[in-house]
């Protein structure tokens, strides 16, 4: 199985910070595209074109794309980082139940467990 790193981005698909451009340089996201997959990566919109935060049931249905696509692709393994919970501030009691009933190929990411600052 391939592993997809899974990050949160914005519309824009500006990767210039935390896990965005941790996925450009470690795992092919492309500038200019930000959603779904793109080289190693997939990418979930937590910020509009502008860069503001996006609410969350915007978010929810980018995460909702997500989880279809990952049931589609059982060749590939998803880690999931804390989408959401860095720049676009919200906490991650906010964004996890985004991701109940994810299927068997997505795991989070360890960063998941870190606290909320």
């Amino acid at each position: 199985m391939t592993d997809i790193f899974v990050f949160g981005s914005n519309l824009a698909g500006i990767h210039g910070a935390g896990a965005a451009r941790f996925a450009v340089l470690h795992h092919g996201a492309v500038l200019g595209q930000g959603v779904s997959l793109q080289g190693g990566s997939y990418g979930i919109p937590t910020k509009d074109l502008n860069i503001q935060t996006l609410p969350l049931a915007v978010i929810a249905g980018f995460v909702t794309d997500f989880l279809n696509f990952a049931r589609s692709r059982p060749d590939l393994t998803f880690y999931v980082t804390p989408i959401g919970c860095g720049l676009a501030g919200y906490k991650r009691a906010q964004i996890r139940p985004m991701f109940e009933g994810m299927p068997e190929n997505c795991r989070f990411a360890e960063t998941w467990e870190d606290p909320d600052i």
